[in-house]
C-alpha cells in the first residue's frame, strides 16, 4: 500500500539531483557575477589614478582616453613622483601625519581603553545616564564643535602655552582632543571587556589586586585586538582629517598630507597628474598598515559585537 512519502517522492531522483545542482551553480554564478563587478567598479579609480600618474599634465585629458601611460618605460617615467616627493615636500608631510597620526591613535587607546573598562566593570551612580551622555555626542559632527572649539585654543590655550610655543601652528591641536574620551572607542572598548567572564574580577579580588591592576595586568593584556582595531581606525581616521590641519597648521615645514593634495588644486585649473600621484603616495601607507594589521582588525571587530 503506497504511502504519503512514496506518492510525493519524485520517481526521477537523478533528474532531481541533477536540477537541484543546476540551481545552485547558477546562484553561485549569479552570486560571483555580481562579486567581480562589484571588484571592478571598487578597484577601477585606484587603477586609473596609478595609470594617471605615470603621464604627463597633456596627456590626461586625450580623447579616448588612454589605459597606457604616455611616460610608460621612459626616462621620465618616474618625474611626477619625484617631483612630488622632493620639490613639494611630501616626505615631510608624510612624516607629519605619520606622527600625528600615531600619537592620537596611542591617545584614543588609553582613554577609550580606560573609560570602556570603567563602564563595563565598575558599579556607580549614573553609569548608564553617563554613558547615554557619551554616545549621543557621537550624533554631533566634528563641523559642529570645530568653532567653539577653535575660540577656546586661540584665546585660552594659546597665551597660556605662549612660552613654550603656543597652541596655534603647533601639533597639540591635532593630537590633543584625541587624548579626550570618545564615543566610538569607549563603545568599543566596553563592549569588548563585557564579554570577559566577571570571574577574573572575582579571582584577582581575592588575590589582593585593586581596580587599576585589575585593569592594567589583566584586561589589557586580554584586550589587545580591540585595542589594535581602535588604534588603526584612529590611524586613518586623523590621517585623512583634513579640517583641523587647515585651521591650526599654518607653517608649511608642519602640513599634512592631506594639507599637501590642496596645493594641486588651484580656483582656475589643477594639476592632475601631480594631484593623483599625492594621492597615491598619501593612500600607500594605509593600504601597508592595514595588511599588515587586517587580522587584528578582523578578530577585534568579531570580538565586540560590531558584526552583529
Amino acid at each position: 500500500m503506497a504511502t504519503p512519502s512514496t506518492l510525493l517522492r519524485s520517481p526521477y531522483p537523478a533528474a532531481s539531483t541533477f536540477q537541484s545542482q543546476a540551481t545552485q551553480a547558477g546562484r553561485r554564478a549569479i552570486t560571483y557575477g555580481l562579486l567581480i563587478v562589484f571588484a571592478v567598479f571598487t578597484v577601477f579609480p585606484f587603477f586609473w589614478m596609478v595609470v594617471t600618474s605615470f603621464k604627463s599634465g597633456n596627456a590626461i585629458f586625450e580623447l579616448p582616453p588612454s589605459f597606457v601611460p604616455d611616460k610608460l618605460f621612459q626616462p621620465d617615467m618616474f618625474d611626477n613622483y619625484i617631483e612630488v616627493l622632493t620639490r613639494h615636500n611630501f616626505i615631510r608631510y608624510t612624516i607629519n601625519s605619520f606622527f600625528v597620526s600615531t600619537m592620537t591613535g596611542i591617545g584614543q587607546v588609553i582613554t577609550s581603553s580606560l573609560a570602556g573598562f570603567a563602564f563595563a566593570r565598575l558599579q556607580f551612580r549614573g553609569k548608564n545616564v553617563l554613558f547615554g551622555l557619551l554616545l549621543f555626542t557621537a550624533f554631533f559632527p566634528t563641523e559642529v564643535t570645530i568653532i567653539p572649539e577653535f575660540i577656546l585654543g586661540a584665546r585660552v590655550f594659546d597665551p597660556l602655552l605662549e612660552p613654550i610655543g603656543g597652541w596655534m601652528n603647533t601639533f597639540a591641536p591635532l593630537i590633543v582632543p584625541s587624548f579626550m574620551v570618545g564615543s566610538f572607542g569607549t563603545f568599543l572598548m566596553r563592549e569588548f571587556f563585557s564579554t570577559l567572564p566577571k570571574e577574573l574580577d572575582e579571582a584577582a579580588i581575592i588575590d589582593g589586586a585593586n581596580v587599576f591592576r585589575i585593569y592594567r595586568s589583566i584586561y589589557l593584556p586580554l584586550s589587545r585586538p580591540a585595542m589594535t582595531t581602535l588604534f588603526l581606525l584612529s590611524f586613518i581616521n586623523n590621517w585623512n582629517e583634513l579640517l583641523r590641519p587647515v585651521l591650526y597648521i599654518s607653517s608649511r615645514e608642519m602640513q599634512t598630507v592631506t594639507m599637501g593634495l590642496t596645493t594641486f588644486q588651484g580656483e582656475f585649473e589643477s594639476e592632475w597628474n601631480l594631484l593623483l600621484t599625492g594621492s597615491i603616495i598619501a593612500i600607500v601607507p594605509l593600504l601597508v598598515v592595514y595588511i599588515f594589521m587586517q587580522r587584528y582588525i578582523v578578530e577585534g571587530i568579531a570580538t565586540t559585537g560590531l558584526k552583529s
